[in-house]
């Protein structure tokens, strides 16, 4: 599963922290993540997956300490299509949390992330009809993830690598 026994003590020592009830949850996450190439770095306070062949962040997990401990999961699904009304409702979220995240690529001020810009960009249209975008590369925020998301996560992860692969790594 891991390349090195720094990653498994990493792993290890993240699994140990989030409490028994979730830990096969975010276990089933990170093999699934593992066995698509992803391996976990320590960022600052924050484990990031990423893969060699194209080195951008698909998910990040780390322990949130604020009145009580809790675990986050952030999986970048920007180049996902589908998905349920939970995860668009993050989408939402997002958007409205960080108004000045606006995807750079639209207007042709970034290029950071290959492939189209529609390709590759969170967007969500509101009750008002109006349609928001934020920027593709930040993996957003799982809150709360149970068993009834497991099914999701893997599919958007694969979705989400397959679009890297081809599109970052140039791999079809």
């Amino acid at each position: 599963m891991m390349k090195t026994k720094k990653q498994e003590d990493l792993i290890n020592s993240y699994l140990l922290a989030v409490g028994d009830e979730i830990r096969p949850l975010y276990h089933e996450i990170i093999n699934c993540l593992s066995e698509l190439g992803y391996n976990p770095q320590k960022d600052k306070s924050n484990i990031s997956f990423k893969h060699d062949l194209h080195n951008k962040q698909i998910a990040k997990m780390s322990i949130k300490k604020n009145k009580e401990i809790s675990p986050l999961f952030a999986l970048r699904f920007s180049a996902c299509n589908g998905y349920s009304q939970r995860f668009a409702d993050i989408v939402s979220a997002a958007i409205i949390k960080y108004p000045s995240k606006v995807p750079g690529c639209i207007s042709s001020n970034c290029n950071y992330c290959a492939g189209e810009p529609d390709t590759h960009v969170y967007t969500y249209t509101f009750p008002d009809g109006k349609r928001k975008s934020h920027c593709g590369a930040y993996a957003l925020e799982i809150p709360d993830v149970t068993i009834d998301d497991m099914d999701e996560i893997k599919k958007l992860i694969k979705e989400e690598h397959e679009y890297l692969l081809e599109h970052e790594a140039h791999i079809k």
